[in-house]
């Protein structure tokens, strides 16, 4: 570590933090008068984004199914009835209170398996030893057990996703709600907003094998828990995001390689706008976070001038990667608490024509992780990192990255100043105001 990048001294936060009592109580007092929500104290399923907080505020502003009728007010309890509302016809606006846990898949995965398929018959016919890794298996008919897979897939694909319309508000009643197994896609619609609920990651019940997935192939797998797919004005507030009995740990080897059935937790993809995600949890996962899912010049068209996104009061906690990772879009990310664990990759991935700012956040590393992995660059695109905190130490991110990895310097400026912020807290007192109140279950 170079030490002229690290600036600061431990006892500075430990002058910060003697008799920090009083001092929390204000803090906590003051960002709850800057939450987002509290406007509106009697109905937490009508409250609106306010004013300047984050991209999803821009123009028109975000207000879901606030202004709902009484006839347009759904209280559901089971993944039918959730469906079921989210389909009544029209953009009128709408709420849907979610009350305790609703399971997608609450049959299990039997319940999709297409007639005459197995698994076992699966790992036969495409073991590299027989099969080897220089083919893919796009040609294999429809007989075929990767046919009977892609068919299977299909109907968990149609079974668990969701798609939400305009004009709609999501909440969860209570401290228990949520959706397990589910997809939530906001897909080609304006105005939406989902709070309080706990997102338990979809399992892909039918992963595919590509032979030719690097050098020795890899288990590819579908679903994230919300997608935001070309839309706008869009607030995700207070939920947590977990894989919950289904971790990546817990999962068995096939071919030498993980048997992965999760994919995502939020993607924010081809020209989606004006998000804000705020005083979420996201945890226990591997590719987290992805805003702007291609390179390529077709979904750059698209892309290019969109994708502005701001993270604000949200703990990562034991993720490795995509915390987000980001291509071409203005993504504003202050007062966030990040905490490592043994797996640990980065947090920023640094893509193609991003513009990433990247202030005010507070980072928790394991002993012997740099801070120079809180970076990873994948293309050539600046970035701007002021204000951080690593371990209680003010650090300069990019020197930091710079000096350990010249492979892959960094250029420090994105070329924008973000102004749709709340009130915005010094880093040292992220961890303590984040790690209270973000998350489902801590709205008020």
């Amino acid at each position: 570590m170079n030490p002229s990048v690290w600036h600061g001294h431990a006892t500075r936060r430990a002058v910060a933090l003697a008799g920090c009592t009083a001092l929390v109580l204000t803090l906590t007092a003051a960002t709850a008068q800057a939450r987002p929500g509290h406007h509106h104290p009697r109905d937490t399923a009508r409250q609106t984004l306010p004013a300047n907080d984050g991209w999803a505020s821009h123009g028109t502003g975000t207000t879901g199914g606030s202004d709902a009728a009484p006839e347009r007010v759904y209280t559901v309890t089971t993944w039918a009835a959730f469906k079921a509302a989210l389909a009544v016809e029209g953009t009128v606006p709408r709420i849907i209170k979610v009350k305790g846990t609703v399971d997608a898949v609450s049959e299990g995965c039997e319940a999709f398996a297409a007639p005459g398929y197995d698994f076992d018959a699966y790992l036969e016919k495409y073991a590299p030893e027989t099969w080897g890794l220089d083919t893919d298996l796009g040609a294999e008919p429809d007989d075929s057990p990767e046919g009977l897979r892609r068919a299977s897939a299909a109907r968990q694909d149609q079974a668990i996703k969701a798609n939400v319309p305009a004009n709609t508000t999501i909440i969860g009643v209570g401290r228990d709600a949520g959706l397990k197994g589910a997809s939530l896609q906001i897909k080609g619609v304006d105005n939406v907003i989902v709070r309080n609920l706990t997102f338990e990651s979809p399992v892909d019940c039918f992963p595919q094998w590509d032979p030719t997935d690097g050098d020795k192939g890899n288990w590819n797998s579908e679903y994230d828990s919300a997608v935001v797919y070309g839309s706008t004005h869009v607030w995700l507030d207070h939920n947590t995001f977990t894989d919950g009995e289904h971790p990546d740990s817990a999962a068995p080897t096939h071919f030498g390689m993980l048997y992965q059935q999760h994919d995502g937790q939020l993607d924010i993809v081809r020209g989606a706008d004006h998000v804000t995600a705020s005083w979420n949890v996201f945890t226990e996962h591997d590719k987290t976070i992805l805003i702007g899912n291609s390179d390529s010049e077709s979904t750059a068209a698209g892309d290019r001038g969109h994708l502005r996104t701001t993270f604000h009061h949200n703990l990562f906690k034991g993720l490795v990667e995509r915390a987000p990772r980001v291509r071409f879009g203005q993504v504003d990310v202050y007062n966030n608490h990040f905490v490592a664990g043994e797996d640990y990759a980065y947090s920023f991935g640094i893509g193609k024509e991003s513009q990433l700012v990247a202030e005010h956040n507070a980072f928790t590393l394991p002993e012997g992780v740099s801070p120079a992995k809180v970076l990873k660059k994948w293309s050539e695109a600046p970035v701007t990192a002021a204000h951080n905190r690593v371990n209680g130490r003010g650090v300069d991110l990019i020197a930091v990255h710079n000096a350990e990895i010249p492979a892959e310097t960094l250029r420090s400026g994105a070329g924008w100043t973000p102004t749709l912020r709340t009130k915005v807290l010094p880093a040292w007192a992220v961890p303590l105001v984040v790690d209270h109140g973000a998350g489902a279950g801590r709205l008020r």
